[in-house]
């Protein structure tokens, strides 16, 4: 199975934009990337706005590439209504986009499947779902929430199983919630990507005991799964201490990796939504 991670915020977006391939399928997780309208104070940065234009012109190209397209939920970093046409000839596999949502996802669900129904070649419901493509077999959990409570609605998190097994949390924010947490334990997999806790909104938005919850459930899943490889981004990587708060979970068992997504590819991450001060001030990247 080949995993590649496309646009995360380690690689300088608003993303968790996932490519997964298997011999009978490809198939492409969360096609959106955004960049923060305030962070600081200050508006995106010109190079933010460049990186968001390379990561837009990436997923694209992926997306060409894959059989099935999958969007967990509706807020604007994981799909891009604006650009229908990349669904085109696709089989898109979709959170449901009527039941356990907020009413600015319900809003955004109706006008984006309005928007996408020309050019798709098939719209399934995913939610609680399990499909088969060869030898490939591909789970949806039930709804989970984004976080603690409905406020920010609700997502579906993603399995493929082939030659191992792969899990992609979406935004459970840690997890945080038994649900989300439950799903991952019950899949066991080799390998997962989680989008962390809000640590960048502690004090305004998130509270210690939050982070410290996601932490343990982190922990619970490395003691009680098979778990090789812990790609962990997204909200965690908008914060420059980041690694401060995982730096433990590697030593829970020896045969434990854990990383962010620029990590996983080899590279050096490259927060710029966390480093935007420094760039307004004229700072070395």
């Amino acid at each position: 199975m080949k995993i590649l991670p496309i646009a995360f915020d380690s690689l300088g977006v608003r993303s968790m934009a996932t490519y997964v391939e298997t011999p009978d399928v490809r198939i492409f997780i969360d096609p959106g990337v955004s960049v923060s309208p305030d962070r600081y104070s200050l508006p995106p940065h010109r190079v933010e706005l460049d990186r968001h234009r390379e990561m837009w012109e990436a997923i694209t190209r992926w997306v060409d590439m894959s059989d099935i397209v999958v969007v967990t939920h509706y807020h604007f970093d994981h799909h891009n209504p604006d650009h229908p046409e990349i669904y085109e000839d696709k089989d898109v596999f979709l959170k449901h986009p009527r039941e356990f949502l907020n009413q600015s996802q319900k809003e955004r669900a109706a006008s984006f499947l309005s928007r996408i129904e020309q050019y798709a070649k098939s719209i399934n419901i995913a939610d609680g779902k399990t499909f088969d493509f060869g030898n490939a077999r591909v789970a949806f959990s039930e709804p989970v929430l984004h976080g603690l409570t409905a406020k920010l609605g609700y997502v579906i998190q993603v399995m493929v199983e082939a030659d191992q097994r792969f899990l992609f949390t979406s935004d459970v924010q840690g997890p945080l919630n038994s649900g989300a947490l439950d799903f991952v334990i019950d899949v066991d997999p080799d390998i997962f990507i989680v989008d962390g806790p809000p640590t960048y909104l502690l004090g305004s938005h998130c509270k210690k005991a939050d982070i410290e919850l996601s932490i343990e459930n982190l922990k619970k899943i490395i003691s009680s799964t098979r778990l090789k490889t812990m790609i962990i981004d997204h909200h965690l990587l908008r914060d420059l201490n980041w690694f401060d708060y995982i730096k433990d979970l590697g030593k829970l068992r020896n045969n434990v990796t854990v990383c962010s997504a620029a990590g996983f590819l080899g590279k050096e991450e490259d927060q710029l939504e966390a480093r935007r001060k420094d760039m307004y001030n004229g700072l070395p990247l």
